[in-house]
């Protein structure tokens, strides 16, 4: 038998000795949906959906930002969605921790390029779809994670294999990915207490582990073109730029896209 089918998640084995009390109280795992953050949105309102974690073992039209398609065979990710409705946490600050929480999840060699994609070794190996649903008079956020396990160098569409890696191709073993799905769950509800009580360790990790921090970046904001140098975050604002043209100026991470470093 492949070995992929050896490692199918299973429900069961995530949840076992997991250390937390929201995030992955209850986990649903597919052999296959549309994208995970599709069927989390089916549960919005429930009850008990506040920490729920939905993993699949492929997606047909799993997604990034911007309406980006994330290519991912079956089995060779993690492809998760967490809902929480009870964290008191912006939204430009639930992104960073989310950020950081995946990045700790992945391990040391991990790095943040703001504001939603995993780096290693300058390729990205992650990313993070935040979507925001009003319901109620509050937010319920569906926190969509994708991180590349097992792909080898011709996993990715032609376009892709300068940019994209997996676990696997940088650490040259086999991703344990129940493992990794037990370190996402636990580091996520780690980085949201500390969101919670502290922003300022936010940022100073987010610093620590953000490739651009100290970089001249163009970025792209409502479709105007901005460059100069990245000099911090704002935890509500978003990525800090001392502009070329002078002044400085913050930016929200819903509304902006990195064109390059």
């Amino acid at each position: 038998m492949p070995q992929r089918e050896l490692e199918l998640l299973d429900v069961d084995e995530i949840q076992s000795n997991l250390n937390t009390k929201k995030i992955g109280r209850k986990v649903l795992v597919f052999n296959s949906t549309s994208s995970t953050n599709d069927v989390a949105r089916r549960y919005i309102g429930d009850k008990n959906c506040n920490g729920m974690a939905i993993f699949t073992e492929e997606q047909s039209a799993g997604r990034g930002r911007a309406g980006n398609k994330w290519f991912s065979k079956r089995s060779e990710s993690i492809l998760c969605s967490i809902i929480i409705s009870d964290y008191d946490i912006n939204t430009e600050l639930l992104s960073l921790a989310c950020a950081i929480a995946v990045a700790d999840s992945i391990g040391r060699n991990a790095k943040i390029k703001w504001p939603n994609d995993i780096l290693i070794n300058g390729k990205k190996v992650a990313g993070i779809l935040l979507e925001a649903i009003f319901t109620k008079d509050t937010y319920t956020y569906i926190i969509g994670i994708g991180i590349n396990c097992h792909q080898n160098k011709t996993s990715f569409p032609d376009e892709l294999r300068s940019v994209a890696t997996s676990i696997d191709i940088e650490n040259k073993t086999t991703c344990d990915r129940i493992g990794l799905a037990k370190r996402l769950l636990n580091s996520m509800e780690y980085w949201l207490k500390i969101a919670e009580k502290n922003s300022k360790t936010i940022i100073e990790y987010w610093c620590k582990l953000s490739i651009q921090l100290g970089h001249r970046i163009t970025l792209s904001y409502n479709k105007k073109q901005f460059s100069g140098n990245c000099i911090g975050i704002d935890p509500e604002k978003g990525l800090i730029l001392q502009l070329d043209s002078g002044g400085v100026r913050m930016f929200d991470a819903a509304h902006t896209s990195i064109i390059k470093n």
